[in-house]
Parts: C-alpha cells; sequence; structure tokens
C-alpha cells in the first residue's frame, strides 16, 4: 500500500456513504464499544452528534474516501497527561497495513497537539489478534491483561492493555 494515499482528517458530513459502507459492518463493529449502523439517517446522526464533534476523532481515509476511524479520548484535570485509543478499518483493507500507518500517523500527531501528554494506551479484548498485531507493529507496548475489565455487546471481557509513550517516538 502506498502510504501517500493515506490520510487522516475530520469527519465530514458528506463522509455519510462512506461511513455507512464500514460502520455497517458487524466484522468492523464486533470489537467496538457501538453498534453496527443501519441507515444513513443513522449513520448522519452519528457523524453529526459524535465524530464531528469529538476532540479527537478522525477519519482513516484512502484517497480522500472514509475507511475507518481512529478516535484519541484525553483524560481531564490530573489525568490529561493520558489518553485512550480506539480505532476500526473497513474490512476489506484488513491485512494490507493502513490501520498501521494510520495509527503511526496519529500517535506521532496527538502528542504534538495535546500539550502535556505523555502516554496513549489501547485496551482490546483478547479474542481480537489482529488489532493486537497492529498495536505492536506500530510500537505499543503489551503491559498485559485486564481480567473480566471491558463490557462490550453485553458481555464483561477480559482485555490486554498496551500503551504508547511520547518517549517512545521515533524521531
Amino acid at each position: 500500500m502506498d502510504p501517500s494515499r493515506i490520510s487522516l482528517r475530520p469527519f465530514k458530513l458528506s463522509d455519510v456513504d462512506d461511513f455507512l459502507k464500514w460502520a455497517s459492518d458487524d466484522r468492523v463493529t464486533r470489537y467496538l464499544r457501538w453498534s453496527s449502523v443501519n441507515s444513513r439517517e443513522e449513520a448522519l446522526t452519528y457523524l453529526e452528534k459524535v465524530a464531528i464533534h469529538h476532540p479527537w476523532r478522525r477519519s482513516i481515509c484512502l484517497d480522500d474516501h472514509s475507511i475507518g476511524y481512529i478516535s484519541i479520548s484525553p483524560e481531564s484535570g490530573d489525568d490529561r497527561c493520558r489518553a485512550r485509543l480506539g480505532y476500526a478499518l473497513a474490512a476489506e483493507f484488513w491485512g494490507q497495513g493502513i490501520a498501521t500507518i494510520a495509527l503511526k500517523m496519529a500517535v506521532s500527531s496527538v502528542f504534538k497537539e495535546l500539550a502535556g501528554l505523555v502516554r496513549v494506551h489501547a485496551v482490546v479484548e483478547v479474542e481480537n489478534k489482529g488489532s493486537q498485531r497492529v498495536l505492536e507493529k506500530t510500537g505499543f507496548l503489551k503491559e498485559g491483561l485486564l481480567r473480566k475489565y471491558g463490557y462490550c455487546k453485553g458481555e464483561i471481557r477480559d482485555m490486554i492493555v498496551f500503551s504508547f509513550l511520547s518517549t517512545d517516538l521515533v524521531l
């Protein structure tokens, strides 16, 4: 995959049809806290009310078409030194290195954009081996197992926590 074709940018309402393609796929949303989007109207509402107004949610774009997202949610107060990462990519683009490239771009940007941020962490379900590989290829360190940690789609599940520190950036 040519990395120059991949970009990160804020979501726009005009992304609705591209967003609906991947956000309606149960394979993509399987490990996300939100369920698949089922209609164009629901997709528009999500973009308008959630994605566009999020402090750091970016569309992963291939040739400026939305094929996924990265969300980095900074904590507040004394915990503003850390942020939580979430992401998803359209199933048709799995295994091509796109998520790894996009995450490297995001991590590099977010440490510059968010003053005082020193840690980005992700919690991934034990069964989600693909996401674990992407995080490791991006440079995240596997820290450990969190037993019965995350509630997703009606179940409390075991999760693995990964972290990336500002000092991990390769300049």
